[in-house]
Formats: structure tokens, C-alpha cells, sequence
């Protein structure tokens, strides 16, 4: 049986996508190497996937002397990573990207174990572009990305069989099957800390819209359920909660986006501002904008009066963004790069 190791972590965005291919390497004994963090929970949850532990250092961009240690704490993570690979010899390294991935990716270079990475992102994150240098190949979701580099490769986003089995009347139960359309707002599972304060009073919404709002793990206590309006700590299985929406409330990680592209599902976009990232998620949100997948309001002009124009905008014309949508075709990202998977192997 081939041997494969899959890496990258930090977020959902890195392991969410592994996981999808995970699930379409049925002939495949399946490794994973991350750290001690979410990607340890969700893959151990998975059940077909053995996890190795490594340790692995962020860039930080607020504290640059603490960046200092860096190449130190990479340097033993590389020693990590090698010696895992040397005992499992696999025949194939895919990698997510970021900065858990990377000690991997050099190690498995080292190691001549080909390797194939992905880029969720419109421009590539930093320790891609030293991971696409080491790669065979380099698989883009977005066809913009794929066009700055003659052998990256446009694949899309990999995504989850589970996303397109929604069940959208479980949800609508909860909030006793509301005569109004559904707005849900996605936060993550720590929340959105503009967007709970936004919601702090959800009225403003709740007299035309039926509300489901994703508050994070640590935010309930701060939330009650009121008339249309459902505060949750988690949004499981996300996909009840895409299916009862008709508009989805995000930010604009690539990961999200594209899943709420493939379900047809309109979205209005709230990017991190480059104070709160590298800028990556503003880039993301313009592209889909200008598509007509969705529309964006910029973390600066964020307010109640600005959020109800756009929501109100967007209701009235959703079969604008979906027939938008279906031009964009079925996503085929995980055929194509368990594909190029299985040629390396």
C-alpha cells in the first residue's frame, strides 16, 4: 500500500482541506505531521489518520523580537519532521502550507520525498513561497493565482464530501421554522469579535431577518436566544447551518469563501484588515465581489446602518450572486489533486 503524509495546520483553512483529500485516498496508508494544536483535534477525530507531533514557530508580525528566535525553533522542527519521515518513508508529502508545514516540506526535501503543496490564497503566504521552491508541484485555488508562475497549477479549494449534506431543517427547528429568510453570521470557532459587537443587539436585523450567529466557544455566556435570533458557541456540522441560510455573513479566509461558492450560496464578505493580517483576506474579498459572488464591507467603514444596506441589497437580489455561481462550474479540486498524488507516487 503507498504511504502518504499530509501536513499544515495553525487553522481550519490549513487541515479542512487535508482532511478532504484524506477522504479520497481510500488506497492510501495516511500519516499527518502538525503540532499540538487544532490540527491534532481534527485529525484524531477523523479516525483513519495517524498523527505526528512536531513543534513549529509563527511569524509574528506585531512582536519582531520575538521573531528573532525563529530560525533557531525552525532549525530544530526541521530535526523533527526528518526523523519522522525517515521511519515512515513515504512515498509522497502534501502539504497545506503555512508555518506548521514548513519544517515538513524542507525535510522531506532533504529527504528527496516528492511533494506537492496548495495555495488557498489569491497571493501566496510566506512560508509558501519557500515551500513552492522545494515543491513538484504547486496547486493554486484561485486560476488568477496559478497564472504568476509557468508551473503552478490550478486546481481550486479541496473540500469536504459532508459540506453538500446539509440537513437545513434541523436548524430551522431550533428556531421554530421562521416565516423570514435566514441570515446566518460566521465567526469562527472563537468568533468574530466585530461582529458579536455588531450583534450585542441584534434588533436592528431581527425585524426583518431570522438570525443564526456563530459567537465562538468562549463568547456564549455574553448572548441569549431571543425572538429570530439564535446565538450558538459552535456551528456543527456547518454544513445544517449553510443549508438554512439563504445569506452567510463571513470573513473572507479562502477556505470559507470558496465553500460557500460551491454550495451557491450568496455571501457578504468582512475581511481582516491588513492591521489584522498580511492583507490576504482583503484580496480574496475583492476578487469574489467583482465576480458577483457576493458583495464586501471593509473592516473601516463596518457599522449597524452599513451592514443593513448591504444585507437588505443582497436579499432582494439573490438569484443575482447564484446565477453568478453556477458560471463559476462544479469544483473538482480533490479528482485533480489526488491525481497528481497518485502520478508522483
Amino acid at each position: 500500500m503507498k504511504k502518504i503524509v499530509l501536513t499544515g495546520g495553525g487553522t481550519a483553512g490549513h487541515i479542512y482541506p487535508n482532511l478532504a483529500l484524506a477522504q479520497e485516498l481510500d488506497d492510501f496508508e495516511i500519516h499527518y505531521i502538525g503540532t499540538n494544536g487544532m490540527e491534532k483535534d481534527l485529525v484524531e477525530k477523523a479516525g483513519n489518520i495517524v498523527f505526528h507531533e512536531i513543534s513549529a514557530v509563527k511569524l509574528d508580525r506585531s512582536k519582531l523580537l520575538k521573531n528573532l528566535a525563529i530560525p533557531f525553533k525552525l532549525i530544530s522542527s526541521i530535526k523533527q519532521a526528518k526523523r519522522i519521515l525517515k521511519n515512515l518513508k513515504p512515498d509522497v508529502i502534501f502539504s497545506k502550507g503555512g508555518f506548521v508545514a514548513l519544517p515538513v516540506a524542507i525535510a522531506g526535501r532533504r529527504l528527496k520525498i516528492p511533494l506537492i503543496t496548495h495555495e488557498s490564497d489569491l497571493s501566496m503566504g510566506l512560508a509558501n513561497k519557500i515551500i513552492s521552491r522545494l515543491a513538484t508541484y504547486t496547486c493554486t485555488t484561485f486560476y488568477q493565482t496559478s497564472k504568476k508562475h509557468p508551473k503552478w497549477i490550478w486546481t481550486g479549494q479541496p473540500l469536504r464530501r459532508s459540506l453538500f449534506d446539509g440537513n437545513k431543517q434541523k436548524v430551522l427547528a431550533k428556531m421554530n421554522f421562521p416565516s423570514k429568510k435566514v441570515l446566518l453570521f460566521v465567526g469562527g470557532s472563537l468568533g468574530a469579535k466585530k461582529i458579536n459587537q455588531l450583534l450585542k443587539e441584534p434588533g436592528f436585523l431581527t425585524k426583518d431577518y431570522a438570525i443564526l450567529h456563530g459567537v465562538g466557544k468562549n463568547n456564549a455566556d455574553e448572548f441569549s436566544p431571543q425572538e429570530d435570533y439564535l446565538p450558538l458557541p459552535y456551528l456543527d456540522p456547518i454544513a445544517d447551518y449553510y443549508a438554512a441560510a439563504d445569506l452567510v455573513v463571513t470573513r473572507a479566509g479562502s477556505g470559507a469563501i470558496n465553500e460557500l461558492l460551491a454550495l451557491q450560496k450568496p455571501m457578504l464578505m468582512l475581511p481582516l484588515s491588513k492591521a489584522a493580517s498580511r492583507g490576504d483576506q482583503i484580496e480574496n474579498a475583492k476578487l469574489f465581489a467583482s465576480l458577483g459572488y457576493g458583495e464586501v464591507i471593509f473592516d473601516e467603514e463596518l457599522s449597524k446602518e452599513k451592514l443593513k444596506e448591504v444585507v437588505d441589497k443582497m436579499m432582494k437580489n439573490l438569484n443575482f450572486y447564484k446565477k453568478n455561481m453556477q458560471r463559476a462550474g462544479k469544483n473538482q479540486a480533490n479528482q485533480k489533486i489526488v491525481a497528481l498524488i497518485k502520478k508522483l507516487c
